[in-house]
């Protein structure tokens, strides 16, 4: 991982020759260029959430930075009138050097877009296992003042079930997702079909019984089965959202626009574009699948 690192460094020759390939799946460096993947999206019927991408941080000056990012985030999306709010991550809000320092970050993000954003919702990111328990526990302390804040889950993950059981007590929004990090069996579902299983659980539920959930997947197979449940439930298609990644299955986005579901693109985007991409490709095989045939797909 550490050569990768050194690979994928934003300076390395190497990095800037890779990003061809890259920034089908990051919508470039800057906000600019962000701004306008956002525009091409909405003018074809699609929303958007940006993640200024970056997470591990442990110094606090750096976390800083971030969450500064964010709020000039939040002024070029109300500038350019488009529709799409934010997504953070908690690493990269400070939560490895301090719980409450990255509580105050978060919060200070979320009120800044509560007055700036049309649409002032702020995703949070779900990471690795390891900080699942603690991105709860600050999600909780957040959505105690604040409201326009939701965590995403993972499918993939044994406890998920009984954190969808809590969000849906909360009244929280959440999304649902399989899940990218390669966890330990005692911790995740390694196998596929018992993957998707608890997907179609944990997303059924949401749908009768939760806010507003965003349906995260690429899966034809899942989008369907929960499209055909919302339609035998009368779950109206305003009810909750399907959600994608930039660049992947770009014809399947269209079709979901075209039979009438809302569709959310997450857009990311800055300088640390390669361990996002790198991740995504090598951590499970899927997305390794998904990342060669959308190069292809139209």
């Amino acid at each position: 991982m550490a050569v990768l690192d050194k690979m994928f460094a934003p300076d390395s020759l190497f990095s800037r020759r890779f990003f061809f390939l890259a920034k089908r799946f990051v919508a470039g460096e800057t906000i600019d260029s962000a701004i306008a993947a956002v525009r091409q999206l909405n003018a074809a019927g699609m929303t958007a959430t940006l993640d200024f991408l970056g997470e591990d941080v442990l110094e606090r000056d750096a976390a800083i930075k971030t969450r500064d990012a964010y709020f000039k985030m939040t002024d070029a999306i109300a500038a350019a009138g488009v529709q799409c709010n934010v997504s953070v991550k908690l690493t990269a809000m400070g939560m490895l050097v301090d719980e409450n320092f990255a509580l105050e970050n978060l919060t200070s993000i979320l009120d800044y877009t509560q007055a700036k954003n049309p649409d002032p919702f702020v995703r949070i990111d779900m990471e690795g296992s390891p900080v699942t328990q603690t991105t709860l526990n600050i999600f909780e302390r957040a959505y105690a003042t604040h409201k326009n804040v939701g965590p995403v889950l993972q499918s993939y993950l044994r406890r998920t079930p009984r954190d969808v059981e809590r969000a849906i007590e909360l009244g929280a929004r959440v999304r649902i997702c399989k899940g990218a990090y390669n966890e330990p069996p005692e911790v995740a579902y390694k196998e596929m079909p018992q993957i998707r299983k608890q997907y179609l659980e944990c997303a059924k539920a949401l749908l009768t019984r939760g806010n507003y959930p965003g349906i995260a997947t690429h899966d034809v197979e899942i989008i369907e089965a929960l499209k055909a449940f919302a339609h035998n439930n009368e779950i109206s298609p305003d009810k909750f959202e399907f959600q994608m990644l930039y660049g992947i299955r770009p014809s399947v986005q269209r079709q979901i626009v075209s039979e009438g579901y809302r569709l959310r693109i997450y857009v990311p985007f800055g300088t640390h574009w390669a361990g996002y991409f790198y991740r995504r490709v090598a951590e499970r095989k899927e997305n390794a699948f998904f990342a060669l045939s959308g190069i292809f797909s139209k």
